[in-house]
């Protein structure tokens, strides 16, 4: 899966070693992609740059993520926020939404959750930005909101299309119940985790998985989309 050209992307980490690895993996993604060691370098980074999406570590000394997050947000309403921490506490997570973060990732993370995230937000914000992403079989328009499997489009109510999109572009790991919920359905959704057993019926009949080779059940773990 390759992003679209184009796309800026603003890296904000005083671990070295991390900013390096993503800034690496986000390059080789197609991403155009600056980093800062801090909160005020990230300002003047961002100002040059007008980055779309804006990953920022929560624990920095001086200017931490939260504040940097708070005076980007000021600036330029409609930049993607993306928070890191090695916090998992949700009164963290709460802070951060609250002060206008779009998501947010706790240490340690997957770089294909990563890529999932700020696909996610790319969509939700400046979709005129995302072409098509391809992973094997299956072809996601998301200006289009169409998802294609085997060059047949499939025909998807709107949660079908979140549910799927998000199988896909996570091929090959585990997703829990409680991740998909979170994700499709909004960390505050109120009903039954069963709900997601219901879609994936529906997703596994309209792509012909009756033996579920494509959307795998992982007992006790969740699902996993294998690209067959």
């Amino acid at each position: 899966m390759k992003a679209a050209q184009g796309v800026r992307l603003l890296l904000v980490d005083d671990e070295p070693h991390i900013l390096q690895f993503l800034e690496l993996g986000l390059i080789n993604e197609g991403f155009e992609v600056r980093t800062a060691p801090d909160g005020a370098s990230a300002i003047a980074v961002a100002a040059d740059f007008k980055p779309h999406v804006a990953i920022l570590d929560v624990m920095m000394p001086g200017m931490d993520g939260f504040e940097l997050c708070r005076y980007l947000r000021s600036e330029e309403s409609e930049l993607a926020v993306i928070m890191l921490t090695a916090k998992d506490e949700v009164d963290d997570r709460v802070k951060g939404l609250s002060i206008g973060a779009d998501d947010y990732m706790v240490k340690p993370f997957s770089f294909e959750e990563l890529l999932a995230r700020i696909q996610a937000r790319l969509r939700n914000q400046f979709p005129g930005l995302l072409g098509e992403v391809r992973c094997g079989p299956f072809r996601i328009d998301g200006r289009r909101k169409e998802i294609r499997h085997k060059d047949e489009v499939l025909e998807l109510s709107p949660t079908e299309y979140e549910l799927l999109q998000y199988l896909v572009i996570n091929h090959g790991l585990v997703l829990s119940k409680p991740m998909i919920l979170d994700k499709v359905w909004g960390y505050d959704f109120g009903g039954e985790e069963n709900i997601v057993e219901v879609y994936i019926r529906s997703l596994r009949e309209k792509l012909g998985d009756k033996d579920h080779r494509i959307i795998r059940t992982l007992r006790g773990a969740g699902y996993r989309v294998d690209l067959v």
